[in-house]
């Protein structure tokens, strides 16, 4: 194989593991409870946070943009959901 054709090769491989990479960070993002110390992947933590918004009679919110108040009262909720 020519260095050229090597060259095509991992370029290519380069680009697919940096997608991979990309995408696997965005898809996997999660929040870090400082309170329970512990990790939680937002795609599992979603449906949570969307019921424990109803049930609270809170409306629609980004975590992030949420309140540290707001934020571990959230925690405190999910934890007892258990």
């Amino acid at each position: 194989m020519s260095y050229t054709n090597r060259l095509g090769l991992l370029a290519i491989a380069a680009a697919i593991v940096s997608t991979t990479f990309i995408t696997g960070c965005t898809v996997h993002a999660g929040y870090y409870d400082p309170y329970y110390r512990d990790h939680h992947q937002w795609v599992v933590e979603e449906p949570y946070y969307g019921r424990w918004e109803t049930e609270t009679h809170r409306r629609h919110e980004e975590f992030k943009q949420r309140k540290k108040e707001e934020q571990r009262e959230y925690w405190e909720w999910r934890h007892r959901q258990h």
